[in-house]
């Protein structure tokens, strides 16, 4: 299976360009919520959680959120703990998704596809990209965040600049109706795997 994956900082409309790609019928994974999912349901991922952060991260067998959040928001060290147990649950999942899939390519999309390694699993990479203050715009009526908040997370992620020397693929995204004409040529690119 060809597999692509789709990435961007906050507010870029990466969700926007993986509808855009889904309405033409391709699959699409959601890294964010297979992480969750895997989290919530997975026996072995639970218990190297519950092994490296306690029982107290889980409570009747759900995800305890806030106590798992408190333990890795601003620690480095404990969040970098976390990922090296969640992405490779994750990249495991994707794998066997992507091979259950019909279509001639899959989509995967996430906001740290690079510092996650998802790339190493992937033919070609997508970055959507777009000016600073949409993308704060943007983020801010969706997320109902502060500019500061939208700002914090900004500086967290990987630079648009690095994204578009390191993908593929460069998509700037300023209006839906120019991105549905550029989606369409990368979904025949993509068909025809090139």
């Amino acid at each position: 299976m060809f597999k692509v994956g789709i990435t961007g900082g906050i507010g870029s409309g990466k969700s926007t360009v993986c509808r855009l790609f889904a309405e033409r019928g391709v699959a699409v994974y959601d890294t964010d919520a297979a992480a969750k999912r895997l989290m919530a349901e997975s026996e072995e991922l639970k218990a190297q959680i519950i092994a490296r952060f306690g029982a107290e991260s889980y409570c009747d067998g759900e995800l305890n959120r806030p106590y798992l959040a408190q333990r890795v928001f601003g620690d480095a060290q404990e969040r970098e703990a976390l990922n090296r147990l969640v992405h490779p649950a994750v990249i495991a999942d994707f794998e066997q998704w992507a091979e259950s899939q019909t279509g001639s390519y899959v989509l995967l999309e996430s906001a740290i596809l690079y510092e996650a390694g998802l790339d190493q699993h992937l033919d070609r990479v997508v970055a959507v990209l777009a000016p600073k203050s949409l993308r704060l715009e943007r983020a801010m009526l969706r997320d109902g965040a502060s500019r500061e908040q939208i700002e914090n997370r900004m500086a967290a992620q990987m630079d648009d600049d690095t994204l578009r020397d390191r993908a593929d693929v460069a998509l700037v995204n300023i209006f839906e109706e120019e991105l549905e004409a550029m989606v369409q040529e990368l979904d025949f690119r993509f068909k025809n795997h090139l």
